[in-house]
């Protein structure tokens, strides 16, 4: 064969098969791997779930979630940046992997900012102040006024070194000129157990793992997070409402993929994912695990996602926080 046709059916050979062939064809063709880089049967593997089983329908193919726990998300995180950009591995990413991590770790296997492309925002967990029933401060005033009197001797729990509910409260720290004494925990479950026991006070605790305690009277709001009162606790005010300025505090999950992906990949997943947070079964069992959805454009997600990082790698810093 002339060494210029064969070069030349080579050149087609691969344009074929490149994810941008692939995303003007008939994307999906195949099987769809959801990175999820926590553990199965916590909250963001639930909202993934719920999300890929609307999805599967819009897209026309199976959509598998595939478990990726450990350090810190990175594990998960690393795998889909060094994925093929075809659309067929994609992931659940939250303030760990694109907010928290860039800060708090020395070095990381890949970059926030350039190794993902971005498909868009699936919502936010509002986080709440919570004590114990027994704790004496009974309203945020006389809690904030304890704590002035007390510095470094009122104790706090989160679900790790570095999580959402940890920054939380180093956010609050450093608003209200509080020393409260960090007690990390191996996750929710083990947190909760001892606020609610009062083996420790108090903690900022996420709706999703935290609503059915709040509504027992287990524990008791003193103040959320989010920029306004949240519809599940209409009685608990927000932070800035109580005096509390810049300090809204939550956690973001979105939707990315590895860097490249083809436009028309990126459009067709966001179309779906958007189609799906519009869902009045998705909103039903998301509204129980008091989730605010927040649909819009891959361009929107990025804006956010950047903006929460510089915002946190500020208190980050100002509390010398790392993982390393």
């Amino acid at each position: 064969m002339n060494r210029r046709i064969f070069l030349g059916a080579a050149a087609a050979t691969a344009l074929a098969h490149s994810p941008l062939a692939r995303a003007q064809g008939q994307y999906p063709d195949q099987i769809v791997k959801w990175v999820v880089p926590y553990p199965a049967g916590g909250g963001t593997d639930n909202l993934a779930r719920t999300l890929a089983e609307s999805m599967r329908t819009g897209l026309g193919q199976q959509i598998v979630i595939d478990n990726r726990p450990g350090a810190a998300t990175n594990i998960g995180a690393e795998l889909v940046a060094r994925a093929r950009p075809d659309g067929y591995t994609i992931m659940s990413a939250d303030n760990a992997v694109l907010a928290f991590n860039e800060h708090l770790f020395k070095k990381l296997p890949f970059s926030p900012q350039a190794d993902f492309s971005y498909i868009g925002a699936i919502g936010k967990f509002p986080l709440a102040l919570v004590v114990h029933p027994d704790f004496s401060a009974q309203n945020f005033k006389d809690f904030l006024a304890y704590v002035k009197a007390n510095p470094g001797k009122v104790n706090y729990a989160s679900v790790g070194n570095g999580s959402p509910h940890h920054l939380a409260m180093e956010l609050f720290k450093n608003r209200t000129g509080t020393f409260i004494t960090h007690i990390p925990y191996k996750g929710a479950a083990p947190a909760m157990q001892d606020v609610m026991a009062g083996q420790v006070p108090l903690m900022f605790l996420d709706l999703a793992s935290g609503l059915s305690i709040i509504k027992s009277g287990k524990v008791r709001p003193l103040a959320i997070g989010s920029p306004a009162r949240s519809p599940l606790l209409p009685d608990v005010p927000t932070l800035a409402e109580l005096g509390v300025r810049n300090a809204e505090v939550f956690a973001f999950q979105g939707l990315l993929g590895p860097a490249g992906l083809p436009a028309p990949v990126v459009a067709r997943l966001n179309l779906e994912l958007n189609k799906a947070l519009a869902d009045p079964a998705v909103l039903k069992r998301f509204t129980e695990f008091g989730f605010e959805p927040a649909r819009g454009t891959p361009e929107d997600f990025k804006k956010l996602a950047r903006s929460e990082s510089a915002r946190w790698g500020e208190v980050i810093r100002a509390s010398q926080i790392s993982l390393d």
